[in-house]
């Protein structure tokens, strides 16, 4: 049973009761972080916090139950569930080499490099601002499989990991289109966001939805306008993160993080139109958070949600097992990496089951099978860290106490 929010807010939508201090939480952040945002929470398969607030744009258009977002990382989620699916169906084996599915990939030391290298940020692949000139060529799919072929491997395969904070999602995304036949934006179409009928899960965006998007607010110096944002932005990186991250007492490789991050022209691509004609699986995301909540539980409920089956119980286990604990050469702190997932941030051992990905500005989303639970969260305000900021922390770990209480 659910109940609805106080109209007196901000924010509007339907929680059950015992949601009821996630959903003021929800209604403190939106109230103090400006902009807009969802939030969505599945427990035991049915859906138990349905909430959005907030403005879509800056002429005070509120942000409405349908309201899509850009959601950068999160959308690495969507891209490893479509990567998972092939696995499902026999098409992928994780142990296999990447070239067997995606013969020009054996290129420059990559011969041995395997799906599992990818999905667990371990093929030595997180370079991109040294192997394109400008953003712009994100846009190219074909250039950019292309230019990933040719790049040798930062380190050997296996033995390090380094976040693939944008050459994740050519990669996942290639080897779906090589052993499907379909581009990735059609898979998540079609085999993700159609049998479980959601109308907010796009890679890119459909010019028929584009009525529905939240544009996105000034989100800091990352994405702002400057005679020098590079120089700019290593500073973010090196104070603000690196303040994030003081407790790991562990130096932050600022050229590691732009190489990653940030290639030259990031501030002009991000923003413009042609962001929402291209597929870029690591970053350009549209979704609402009750379309990502209901993918991401399909993962909490064994890969099965309502009479929609996707996944098998040994796959969901398989994708949630822990690949490697090192520190991330990207990221500094240990991200203690699933197939395509990360943990849990900021929930401790209470979610050691949990796995999800989060994303700069704040989006965030993830699965817990231990508790038959998924949360998921988007918005258009936001900072802090390239894996979200503390509002979907501090959710995450809301949404998990609720669920605990309730036995």
């Amino acid at each position: 049973m659910t109940a609805p929010i106080d109209q007196s807010s901000l924010v509007d939508g339907t929680h059950a009761p015992e949601f009821i201090d996630v959903a003021e939480l929800f209604r403190r952040q939106v109230e103090r972080a400006g902009g807009g945002a969802s939030l969505a929470v599945y427990h035991r398969g049915e859906l138990v916090v349905d909430l959005w607030g907030g403005e879509r744009t800056n002429d005070g258009e509120p942000w409405e139950s349908d309201t899509i977002a850009m959601c950068f990382s999160t959308t690495k989620g969507v891209a490893s569930f479509a990567l998972h699916l092939q696995a499902e169906a026999g098409l992928v084996d994780y142990d296999e080499p990447v070239a067997t599915y995606w013969p020009e990939f054996a290129q420059n030391g990559k011969e041995g490099v395997t799906v599992r290298h990818v999905l667990s940020h371990s093929a030595g692949l997180h370079r991109l601002r040294s192997v394109i000139d400008d953003a712009s060529e994100m846009l190219d799919w074909d250039h950019m499989v292309d230019a990933l072929a040719r790049q040798p491997p930062a380190y050997p395969p296996g033995t390090k990991t380094g976040y693939h904070a944008l050459t994740y999602g050519w990669l996942a995304g290639e080897i779906v289109r090589r052993v499907s036949g379909r581009a990735l934006d059609e898979v998540v179409r079609d085999d993700i966001a159609a049998p479980l009928g959601l109308d907010g899960l796009f890679l890119g965006c459909p010019p028929e939805e584009r009525h529905r998007v939240a544009p996105l607010e000034p989100m800091g110096p990352i994405f702002g306008r400057a005679p020098k944002p590079v120089r700019r932005v290593q500073k973010v990186i090196g104070t603000q993160f690196a303040k994030t991250l003081s407790l790991t007492r562990a130096p932050v490789n600022t050229r590691r993080m732009i190489n990653a991050l940030l290639p030259r022209g990031m501030e002009d691509v991000i923003v413009s139109p042609e962001i929402m004609d291209a597929s870029i699986p690591a970053a350009n995301g549209f979704f609402t958070a009750r379309s990502l909540a209901a993918m991401y539980a399909v993962l909490a409920g064994g890969g099965t949600l309502g009479d929609v089956t996707m996944l098998s119980p040994e796959r969901v286990a398989e994708i949630g097992t822990e690949q490697n604990s090192r520190r991330d050469l990207v990221l500094v702190m240990p991200m203690r990496w699933r197939l395509g997932y990360h943990r849990v941030l900021g929930a401790g051992r209470t979610a050691q089951k949990a796995f999800g990905h989060y994303g700069f500005g704040g989006s965030g989303a993830w699965a817990d099978p231990s508790r038959e639970l998924s949360m998921a969260m988007t918005c258009n305000r936001g900072g802090g860290t390239p894996v979200g900021d503390a509002r979907v922390v501090n959710l995450s770990r809301a949404v998990l106490g609720a669920a605990d209480a309730i036995g």
